[in-house]
């Protein structure tokens, strides 16, 4: 039996989840890495850069967040785009507080108050953040505020610059005091549900969207084929980068394959200091026509099959 101690020391847990949503290019992954200390989402200038749902673990005194990263919501207009919005929606189901993220300096579009409409009548408490104040129109500011609160009174609402911290402090400890109470569901050093083989696929695609800018469309995915602890304590990953056309495949690998090493490069290093380990990473790209229709694909992913 648990000794008194142990039973305070849980009753004076806290432990709750929320739902990080909104428009692609929002900041949800920027904010989330902010709120948990570390980067466990990958981010990019791309829009709809995550594509399904993670959570990174944050602690503050007593409570543990659980923050759900959500993909951004946008009108789908294929099978891929509609798994990723049904995860974003997916992920908002039961949590204890939905935060909306809103980019303050891109302003209030069609966008955003299409999913703040469609957050209209949901039973949980649901937050506003103004995200990226440092470089909005100061003037505009609560201008959109007051707009956004007249289509759906939120709860609270936050001003914070996520890629500068400012205000990110006092929106975690406001989700802190929120959190219910209740044990913690992951170990205190812990800081996201991701497995490290579906870690090692996001770094090395994080690394594509920020070498190949506008060059590549978002016809690949990365598929780590395998993921080997070797005995001298390094890793061994080998993956394979899908693309849809050989132009597609040129790209990527470069003029006599430089760009390919010099993803490879990136991505090694930023896996041996997320794991504290060395790392060995082979790279090759493969031609796949219609990878997205492919249901293995969605499996490996961590994406639904919708139809």
């Amino acid at each position: 039996m648990p000794t008194d101690a142990a039973t305070s020391t849980a009753a004076l847990q806290h432990c709750g989840l929320v739902a990080v949503v909104g428009a692609p290019n929002a900041g949800k992954s920027t904010l989330v890495n902010a709120l948990v200390g570390q980067k466990v989402a990958i981010v990019s200038p791309k829009a709809q850069t995550t594509r399904t749902k993670l959570m990174g673990v944050a602690i503050e005194g007593d409570a543990q967040i659980l923050l759900v990263d959500t993909p951004g919501i946008f009108e789908p207009k294929r099978r891929f785009d509609r798994a990723m919005v049904a995860a974003a929606w997916g992920g908002a189901e039961g949590s204890d507080i939905i935060a909306l993220v809103v980019d303050a300096k891109g302003g209030i579009g069609g966008k955003v108050t299409t999913i703040v409409e469609s957050l209209i009548g949901r039973t949980e408490p649901i937050w506003l953040i103004l995200n990226k104040v440092d470089l909005a129109d100061k003037t505009k500011l609560l201008i959109h505020a007051e707009k956004l609160n007249a289509l759906l009174p939120f709860a609270e609402t936050f001003f914070i610059s996520a890629g500068t911290g400012d205000g990110v402090a006092h929106f975690k400890a406001a989700l802190a005091k929120a959190m219910p109470e209740g044990p913690w569901h992951f170990p205190e050093d812990q800081v996201s549900d991701a497995t490290e083989r579906a870690l090692a696929s996001e770094v090395t695609r994080e690394q594509l969207y920020l070498q190949l800018h506008a060059e590549l469309p978002y016809a690949s995915t990365i598929d780590t084929e395998q993921y080997i602890e070797r005995q001298d304590g390094s890793l061994e990953i080998h993956q394979q980068i899908l693309v849809e056309r050989p132009t597609q495949r040129a790209i990527v690998l470069g003029k006599g394959g430089q760009r390919i090493k010099e993803i490879g490069a990136r991505a090694r290093i930023e896996l041996a200091s997320i794991t504290g380990k060395p790392v060995h990473l082979y790279l090759h790209v493969k031609v796949k026509p219609g990878w997205d229709e492919d249901r293995e694909v969605y499996r490996d992913i961590g994406l639904d099959w919708v139809e």
